[in-house]
């Protein structure tokens, strides 16, 4: 290349480097690599003459005190621990009633969503013989009568299942630790039984609500959950609840949170 052309390819760079818009760098960008993350572009520049860009603001910079998206932003995220041990039983008797107030769990949450109750008459006014659910999952309207045939129309979900709690911290704690978990208000739901089935042990990454004007109410129970307890999140469903939240970023954690 003669001098005269030298000069002229520095007088071109010069320029570009001062003008404020007007010369653009062409990348070739990569395909993402295999855990989904996009490889680092190339460009024809050196690394000195590429400017460095601004760190990217976090989940927790930008989202509300207080709310579902700030919790989540807290709460750490690792893989699934192994399931091996888990058991029901480790997690007590089904419907204890741990708050000694003559009633058990079923029968509280039962009393807490349903409407238009009756109860079986040597109760004390306790078991709930039947009812109306206004179901957050599907939106519908539902009949409870208990009985053997009838009874399981509702069932009490585990917002986060006692499986996946184990294998996202539990598997750690005491006797004591996961009778109250597995007896807790805030992470128990009832629901029609169908889509409790449906779920099963299902976090958001896999299994949301049909009715999808609960689910920033029902991510929102999931992350109040895990928050008060300590446990983790997969990075799958950080990023699946994260979608939801996105939606409604202002969204409250539920009473009971804290």
């Amino acid at each position: 290349m003669t001098g005269g052309r030298w000069f002229k390819r520095g007088a071109a760079l010069a320029i570009c480097a001062l003008s404020i818009a007007g010369c653009s760098v062409e990348t070739n960008a990569q395909p993402p690599d295999a855990a989904g993350t996009p490889a680092p572009a190339t460009s024809s520049l050196t690394p000195s003459e590429v400017a460095t860009p601004a760190a990217p603001q976090s989940t927790a910079s930008t989202s509300v005190s207080g709310t579902a998206l700030a919790a989540l932003a807290g709460l750490p995220v690792k893989g699934r621990a192994p399931l091996t041990g888990y058991d029901r039983e480790l997690f007590g008797p089904a419907w204890a009633d741990v708050d000694r107030n003559g009633c058990d769990t079923r029968n509280d949450i039962l009393r807490r969503d349903l409407t238009a109750i009756t109860y079986r008459p040597d109760s004390r006014d306790c078991v709930v013989a039947a009812g109306t659910l206004a179901d957050p999952y599907s939106g519908r309207s539902i009949s409870f009568v208990r009985g053997q045939q009838t009874s399981q129309a509702v069932q009490i979900d585990h917002v986060v299942s006692l499986s996946n709690s184990w294998q996202t911290g539990s598997f750690a704690w005491s006797a004591d630790r996961r009778r109250t978990f597995a007896n807790d208000p805030l992470n128990l739901l009832a629901v029609d039984g169908a889509l409790n089935q449906q779920k099963s042990d299902g976090d958001a990454a896999t299994w949301l609500p049909p009715d999808k004007s609960y689910r920033c109410a029902f991510v929102a129970r999931q992350v109040a959950v895990k928050a008060k307890y300590g446990l983790w999140v997969t990075a799958p469903e950080r990023d699946a609840i994260a979608r939801v939240l996105a939606a409604c970023p202002t969204q409250d954690l539920p009473a009971g949170s804290r």
